[in-house]
């Protein structure tokens, strides 16, 4: 089963007349089966749509248009069976604007060595013709993915599986609407940031809302509703005994169900996917929403703390490209370290990590929330899953925006942590916490973070050539000489391509 059952990504193979009839249809026949494959494939979890060989400059632009016009239709597979002229291809690139990926490969995996002749070779000549293709898309100064291997084996699938997976999240970024409840947090600079700049470069907007608007909705929050929401509560979790005979703490956990109802109303009224908030503005709520904001997150909307709002877009974005697969995805934040005889780091925030990354069924329960409000909220407490992650940060560098990547493995604490009241995940950054911490500042990367197990370094590499922007990623092999001359190339290269 596709998980991206309402987006396309389209098939377009390239040829010209020069071959006859017969090739023609030989090459249409391959490219048909190609699809049938890719859409029987367990690994590829977007349908690929077989679209007519195209021949001639006008064909090519003809279905380059069309693919702009087809709002289902997240990106493009390119592939040159036979030679397909490339000047026949440059005023359909010209105006492509959707992702597009050059797959380099070729029907059949083995020569037939007793049999080949010149007509096999007129026919399979994708080593030739995918050599011009991929000259006009430099020579065009093209973004695009270029996967090369045989169409039929696991690798190249993955590969554009991941691709995929990246057109998604582009396609979702182009529609994506972040909520605002209050204002970014006081003094703090990396939750800013030009949002007019971002929605130019991503195509996502973020609008602020009063929460007198959020209060408003909350009132009519029915008893009924309420009750339901606490049935649900007690099917999805291990809810604490105390919250079953204390009256003031099921009143707690009574507001919770509140604020998140009436949120997520207030999101799908507006069309919203994604939301911020902040503990320095709570007026007229019961309190920073906590278990609220977490189901939310688990429900598939973005979230960032303190009015973070790349943050709480590149969350959302992330659960859309990581659709179907293992692993959760969740807002982050570097809170503590743990130095000894490996380096590690104690991911938590406030109240607002997503139950999508917990290795067990969560605790529910109610504590002391003494930040901008003191007050008890309702939370989920877990211990993130072990395993491989990444922590994800975009940045406004205000002459531009640049994503940083680190890699990091997840690991089980040594020990249980009954007096911390909120959820967490402990990790190792690649390559130690000595390197990647530095490089991380040296980048500019912010406290906050998207995290992910679900996704790879390859996803968000694949989103940030769609959207244009810069990427840095620090993993195993990173080195802070060399990062710091990456830094630097990167910013003439950048100031050099926006031109004056």
């Amino acid at each position: 089963m596709k998980q991206f059952v309402q987006k396309k990504v389209w098939l377009i193979t390239g040829s010209q007349d020069l071959y006859g009839a017969k090739v023609l249809e030989e090459v249409a026949r391959n490219s048909q089966q190609i699809v049938a494959d890719f859409n029987q494939s367990s690994v590829i979890s977007v349908e690929v749509l077989y679209q007519p060989t195209v021949k001639s400059p006008r064909e090519i632009h003809a279905v380059c248009q069309a693919a702009n016009q087809d709002d289902d239709c997240i990106g493009v597979i390119m592939w040159m069976h036979t030679f397909s002229p490339a000047k026949m291809w440059i005023a359909g690139l010209k105006e492509l604007t959707k992702p597009f990926m050059h797959l380099h490969t070729q029907f059949n995996a083995a020569l037939p060595w007793a049999d080949i002749d010149m007509n096999y070779m007129n026919t399979h000549q994708s080593a030739h013709g995918d050599r011009e293709f991929g000259y006009i898309g430099t020579r065009m100064r093209k973004e695009r993915k270029v996967v090369v291997g045989h169409w039929q084996t696991e690798p190249v699938q993955a590969q554009i599986d991941d691709w995929c997976r990246a057109a998604a999240g582009w396609h979702e970024s182009q529609h994506l609407k972040v909520a605002r409840f209050g204002d970014n947090m006081r003094q703090v600079a990396v939750t800013e940031g030009d949002k007019v700049a971002a929605q130019i470069q991503f195509g996502y907007e973020v609008n602020a809302h009063s929460l007198g608007e959020l209060v408003d909705v909350i009132a009519d929050v029915s008893e009924q509703d309420v009750a339901h929401q606490l049935e649900l509560y007690h099917q999805d979790y291990h809810v604490s005994s105390a919250l079953s005979h204390d009256e003031y703490k099921l009143k707690m956990l009574k507001n919770e169900a509140r604020l998140e109802l009436a949120m997520e109303r207030f999101l799908v009224a507006g069309e919203y996917q994604a939301f911020t908030n902040c503990f320095e503005n709570l007026s007229g709520l019961t309190g920073l929403p906590g278990l609220a904001t977490q189901r939310l997150m688990s429900k598939g909307y973005g979230y960032g703390g303190e009015g973070d709002w790349k943050t709480s877009a590149m969350v959302r974005i992330m659960k859309v490209m990581a659709a179907g697969r293992e692993g959760g995805t969740s807002f982050m934040e570097d809170y503590t370290y743990n130095f000894g005889v490996t380096d590690q780091v104690l991911g938590a925030h406030m109240l607002e990590v997503c139950p999508s990354i917990a290795a067990e069924k969560p605790v529910l329960d109610v504590h002391l929330h003494t930040i901008g409000m003191r007050c008890d909220v309702a939370r989920l407490l877990f211990t993130g899953e072990s395993g491989p992650a990444i922590n994800v940060s975009p940045i406004d560098m205000g002459n531009r925006f640049r994503i940083i990547v680190n890699e990091v493995d997840a690991v089980t604490p040594p020990t249980d942590t009954p007096h911390l009241p909120v959820a967490s995940a402990l990790w190792q950054p690649r390559p130690n916490l000595s390197v990647a911490a530095a490089a991380w500042i040296y980048a500019g990367g912010a406290h906050h973070t998207a995290y992910s197990q679900a996704l790879t370094t390859e996803n968000i590499s694949d989103y940030a050539d769609m959207a244009g922007v810069e990427l840095t990623v620090i993993d195993a092999d990173t080195n802070i000489r060399q990062f710091k001359n990456e830094l630097r190339q990167n910013a003439a290269y950048y100031a050099l391509s926006q031109g004056l």
